[in-house]
């Protein structure tokens, strides 16, 4: 298993599966979490508070967050350059 990148109270995804970090209130977004909803691929890790922003998952699920999209692409990136330097050292 890849790297895990936390999207909000203590909840983790694969680093490595992320295929979009989006915001909520576009339409193409609302038509992914419709279609997400129907195959039972939704899953909401905000915890009851405010979407902001949704994560698209390479098998097709979807995912709320709470935190924004900048701060899930942070904490992604880091991972990415983390994982780069580890390979780098063996």
């Amino acid at each position: 298993m890849g790297k895990m990148v936390n999207v909000g109270f203590t909840n983790m995804v694969s680093a490595d599966r992320i295929i979009a970090i989006m915001t909520p209130d576009a339409a193409q977004t609302k038509r992914a979490i419709a279609r997400a909803k129907e195959e039972g691929k939704f899953l909401d890790a905000s915890h009851g508070r405010r979407t902001r922003s949704v994560i698209v998952m390479d098998s097709g699920h979807v995912i709320f967050s709470g935190l924004l999209p900048l701060t899930i692409g942070d904490r992604v990136s880091k991972n990415a350059v983390s994982a780069i330097k580890e390979r780098d050292d063996d």
